[in-house]
């Protein structure tokens, strides 16, 4: 296999990315997508809109889904698929930690703190955005 040095491609995209309000999440936003196309198109055994017969599934438009991240919250197009379903391989379950602080937001709100009063615990530690059925 030749190795080349032909890095247009990424200057271009870098370039692109260079007016964005906030570049980084601007990055990992492109690339989440890039990886689940590849992945979907894995899945499926076919590109996007190809018809072959080594096909394995189909695609069944998107579905939107919020993403929280250390750099910022992303929001996604998840690709659906019509039979075996499709989940990104870089989403995870809830981490023993979010998990631990989910319990306490509940026990205080089962205790009658103020969902309110929460609201603003919770903006003061850098959440946003809490949703009220958790």
């Amino acid at each position: 296999m030749t190795e080349t040095n032909d890095s247009t491609f990424f200057a271009m995209k870098l370039l692109e990315f260079e007016d964005a309000e906030d570049p980084l999440l601007a990055m990992i936003q492109w690339m989440t997508n890039q990886m689940m196309e590849l992945e979907v198109e894995q899945k499926c055994n076919a590109s996007k809109g190809t018809h072959e017969k080594e096909r394995q599934a189909y695609r069944s438009g998107y579905r939107p889904r919020r993403f929280d991240t250390r750099l910022g919250i992303l929001y996604m197009l998840v690709p659906k698929l019509r039979n075996g379903g499709y989940v990104p391989f870089f989403v995870t379950e809830k981490k023993r930690s979010e998990q631990a602080l989910i319990n306490v937001i509940q026990e205080a709100w089962t205790n009658g703190v103020s969902t309110r009063k929460i609201d603003r615990l919770a903006k003061a530690i850098g959440i946003e955005g809490i949703s009220a059925c958790l």
